[in-house]
């Protein structure tokens, strides 16, 4: 009996000590986004404090807000839209590359290429999609069909961007 007491005493004890301690306190959250967006020829935002960035992926076109869950993802051709706190929102063309969402809530979008959609031309973009769908139907091995393919990809969603879609 003697024995069962110490060992109950001990455990209670032990395990309020667990519960006081086991429990570490979570670093205080970034209260805002720390935005960088660049491609090789020019830097758009450099740790700019943004409300949200929208961008299109291989795994599904997806919005990004300060304490987004941290991922890596790879940019499809499509738009990039950014929120900025003050002001009205800006939409950028990018052909490919790179979002990395940290835990500290900054954001990287490195792009292999990147222009503001208020640039593109619709009539050159309409040819460029032309071009490429005869050079897709006259492929004649498979490289050059693979290659025809990406051109019309990225010169459909070109379309969609100047389209505002």
């Amino acid at each position: 009996m003697f024995a069962y007491r110490i060992c109950s005493t001990i455990g209670r004890q032990f395990g309020r000590t667990i519960n006081r301690r086991g429990l570490a306190d979570a670093a205080p959250p970034r209260e805002r986004m720390a935005f960088t967006f660049a491609s090789p020829s020019e830097m758009y935002y450099q740790n700019s404090d943004v409300k949200q960035v929208d961008v299109p992926s291989y795994s599904g076109d997806f919005g990004i807000l300060a304490y987004h869950v941290p991922c890596l993802a790879v940019l499809k051709p499509g738009v990039v839209t950014v929120y900025p706190k003050d002001g009205d929102l800006k939409r950028y063309f990018v052909s490919s590359g790179t979002i990395t969402i940290n835990e500290d809530s900054t954001v990287q979008v490195l792009a292999e290429e990147a222009v503001p959609v208020d640039r593109l031309d619709g009539g050159l973009v309409r040819d460029g999609l032309r071009k490429a769908q005869q050079q897709l139907a006259s492929a004649g091995n498979q490289e050059t069909k693979m290659e025809a393919q990406i051109l019309v990809e990225v010169h459909e969603a070109m379309q969609k961007a100047v389209d505002g879609q």
